[in-house]
């Protein structure tokens, strides 16, 4: 007999500070063009007004997001049940898709000192490059490494900087730089879960793990096959790590609509 035990309580952090992350379902992408993370850091950014959200850092992967958020006016996963609920909203219409988006409730952890709240802004930062998306942080545009570095950032008014870039000097720009040696430094930092930075399949690595879900199956075939086996193999193809939804559509000559949907 199975027992399936209710999930405990999300333990408050006394200082109201949270590492957030969430993730697609089914290791789903979530972003598939510029629209989607705009969308979704917009979406962050209306319900920051409504409910007084401090918003520290944050970094849009393709199939996951991390967030470090201090609540405001409301308990956090209420203000993050409102962010997710919007952001479906769109993702579904603009889809034609229904169902779940987003991995059960999202994963957060308590950031309770300033030393552990640099430490994540940092992971944060470093994730894209810890994943072998880009080669240095501030050549991922969507996180918030850029407007720490003083640069422009969308949205503008979104990011909150100022009480942190403060810490490293009174002076704007040494702070800027004292944060950017620090932002960029190698560390073993581990926050939340490590396993999920990934390192991306180049094309030809791609194209035969997928040759190994397939078995005989050619690729090419796969997109003439009957809907209900083309839509078995697909989901497992998705669940291939390091593999994004819209490579393994290029590579079996698909829709990627068929990829998402499947």
């Amino acid at each position: 007999m199975v027992i399936n035990l209710p999930r405990g309580a999300r333990v408050k952090s006394r200082s109201g500070i949270y590492h957030i992350m969430l993730r697609g379902v089914n290791k789903q992408e979530i972003f598939h063009d510029d629209e989607d993370c705009i969308t979704f850091l917009d979406t962050i950014n209306r319900y920051k007004e409504k409910a007084e959200l401090t918003v520290y850092a944050w970094c849009l992967m393709n199939n996951h997001v991390h967030l470090l958020l201090k609540e405001g006016n409301e308990d956090i996963s209420i203000t993050m049940k409102r962010i997710g609920v919007s952001f479906v909203s769109y993702y579904n219409r603009k889809y034609e898709t229904t169902g779940h988006l987003f991995q059960d409730r999202f994963r957060s952890e308590n950031v309770e000192s300033m030393r552990y709240l640099l430490t994540v802004i940092r992971y944060i930062h470093q994730n894209p490059v810890k994943a072998g998306m880009v080669q240095q942080v501030d050549l991922w545009k969507w996180s918030s490494c850029l407007g720490y570095y003083g640069k422009t950032v969308y949205p503008r008014m979104l990011l909150d900087s100022d009480d942190l870039l403060s810490l490293f000097s009174s002076d704007l720009s040494i702070a800027q730089e004292r944060f950017k040696e620090f932002n960029e430094r190698k560390n073993n930092d581990e926050c939340l879960e490590e396993q999920i930075n990934q390192r991306r399949l180049s094309d030809n690595e791609a194209r035969q793990e997928i040759k190994r879900q397939l078995g005989g199956i050619e690729l090419a075939q796969v997109k003439s096959l009957p809907r209900e086996k083309r839509n078995k193999i697909l989901r497992q193809v998705k669940e291939i790590d390091g593999i994004s939804q819209r490579q393994a559509a290029r590579i079996l000559g698909v829709s990627p609509s068929l990829i998402f949907k499947a």
